[in-house]
């Protein structure tokens, strides 16, 4: 569905945004009389520096990764992530001793980690901290003279802003493309199927191999960090923006890891009865069914059921699972969150204490 209400509004939105100036109008008229007038001519070389001058300023911290996972039992032969062989992607230096920002997918479970700096200098890294659930992992190399990148304000990026995207796709190391933000907080799962919010999209070509690398802005600061495509499209990019990956970055580096905490029940979203609804005035027709339960959990232990739904949790209406993840941060774990519940046709409204979640491996 989402991948159809992208496509259909790229459809509709074929032609020019926004409606020029008075005063531009006129420029616009005067300019269409001949192609190839100056202000044609100004317009594309300003594009140009502004392109030149992001690259030349961001390249040098940006690094090509190459990781080699050995192989393990159960292991399907040549399944992208395991041996016999590995994989790579791209990440950035943030730090000038030597931390990497990078997708938690192009590090994630690997054996030895080799990135490759602009110079071609190579050193092994060390994995710091790597969270799934937003895709961001942070490694480190122990090397003289590196140029770390500065940080955009990526709440103030704006749609239709030129951005330029640096990595290293199909291995084409420090490979430059641009284009502009095309739509912002947008939404998508991560590999572990949490939803990860507040997305840039993207026209600048991304290609596997561009995953970690820089989104940047004219002045070659960070907004983003590259990660997903949808295949077969063209021109539909995503990246993490760069308020999320320093918070992320930061809590990596200080734990390893970010702590969230969890109830223990496996949810499906369902549809209320409309009768429901309306006798116990709930704010929303949709909730959340308790489709199964993890044995001694803290819904358990707070008396969850299968077969409830979920409708409220600390006050807030509960419309589809993501909300209850949304819900279930670190700063949770080990405060009791009152959980609304429909059993049967009775109301419920049940103690939970969400316990820290396990990491996933």
């Amino acid at each position: 569905m989402t991948g159809n209400r992208i496509l259909q509004f790229i459809g509709e939105d074929g032609g020019v945004a926004t409606a020029p100036e008075p005063e531009a109008a006129a420029a616009t008229s005067a300019v269409s009389s001949s192609p190839m007038a100056p202000p044609d001519a100004a317009l594309l070389d300003a594009y140009s520096a502004a392109v030149v001058n992001a690259a030349r300023r961001v390249s040098p911290a940006v690094v090509n990764i190459e990781v080699r996972t050995r192989p393990r039992p159960g292991d399907r032969p040549h399944h992208p992530g395991h041996p016999g062989g590995g994989g790579s992607g791209s990440g950035f230096v943030f730090t000038p001793d030597g931390l990497v920002l990078t997708n938690s997918h192009v590090v994630h479970g690997a054996d030895t980690i080799e990135v490759t700096l602009s110079d071609g200098r190579a050193y092994p890294a060390t994995l710091v901290g790597d969270d799934p659930d937003t895709d961001l992992a942070v490694i480190h190399i122990d090397a003289p003279n590196l140029v770390a990148v500065e940080f955009g304000d990526s709440n103030a990026i704006q749609v239709g802003q030129l951005v330029v995207a640096i990595g290293n796709p199909y291995g084409f190391q420090y490979t430059v493309t641009a284009g502009v933000v095309s739509n912002l907080g947008r939404s998508f799962r991560s590999r572990t199927g949490r939803l990860i919010d507040g997305i840039v999209q993207t026209d600048a070509a991304l290609n596997p191999g561009n995953s970690g690398g820089p989104l940047v802005d004219a002045r070659g600061r960070v907004v983003g960090v590259n990660t997903a495509i949808i295949a077969g499209a063209q021109g539909i990019c995503f990246a993490i923006p760069a308020s999320a990956a320093q918070w992320v970055a930061a809590r990596l580096i200080r734990d390893g890891r970010i702590r969230r905490s969890y109830i223990g029940v496996a949810g499906q979203d369902v549809p209320l009865h409309r009768r429901v609804v309306r006798f116990y005035k709930l704010a929303a027709e949709t909730g959340v069914m308790v489709a199964g339960l993890e044995p001694d959990s803290p819904a358990a232990a707070a008396g969850v059921q299968e077969g409830d739904l979920i409708v409220e949790a600390d006050g807030r209406p509960v419309r589809h699972i993501d909300d209850l993840h949304k819900l279930l941060t670190d700063e949770r774990v080990g405060v009791a969150i009152p959980l609304t519940v429909i059993r049967r046709t009775e109301k419920l409204t049940l103690d939970v204490v969400p316990a820290e979640a396990r990491r996933r491996e």
